[in-house]
């Protein structure tokens, strides 16, 4: 349901995993989850890069999105690994096959941190970075979520 949803402050995914193996069911549920989650953060971090680094004078715009991007699925990578469990249920079915269905979230304002640390080790994108213009094309993208 929408509790489970992205929103303004989070963002959230679900999936499900369905064994003859309760923990196969398990494994599953979260593999497919994390990978939801993944997805969704990148195509966010992804839209804010292309829309902050065509609103600024960076000259190599070509360069400096392509390292955002490196930059993006390295925070990503990292940052799953925090991700809390919201909602985690397991059922079985007549047949005897596990279903387990899981709901994650990761905080939006952790994400923009993560990423902005990790532009802060870059000299030649913090020569013209501003970060509070990274974070009001990244909240505008986290709105828009809801």
């Amino acid at each position: 349901g929408s509790d489970y949803n992205s929103d303004s402050k989070h963002f959230r995914a679900t999936a499900t995993g369905e064994s003859i193996s309760r923990e196969t069911a398990k494994k599953m549920s979260r593999s497919n989850v994390e990978n939801r989650l993944a997805r969704s953060i990148s195509a966010t971090l992804s839209i804010v890069t292309d829309n902050y680094v065509n609103s600024t004078n960076f000259n190599n715009k070509e360069e400096v999105t392509e390292t955002f991007n490196d930059l993006a699925r390295t925070v990503v990578e990292q940052e799953l690994r925090g991700a809390i469990i919201i909602c985690e249920k397991l059922t079985q079915k007549t047949d005897g096959a596990f279903v387990s269905y899981i709901a994650i979230e990761l905080s939006g304002e952790g994400i923009a941190q993560a990423y902005n640390e990790r532009l802060a080790k870059d000299e030649r994108i913090m020569a013209e970075y501003n970060y509070e213009n990274f974070k009001e094309t990244f909240e505008a993208e986290m709105n828009k979520l809801q």
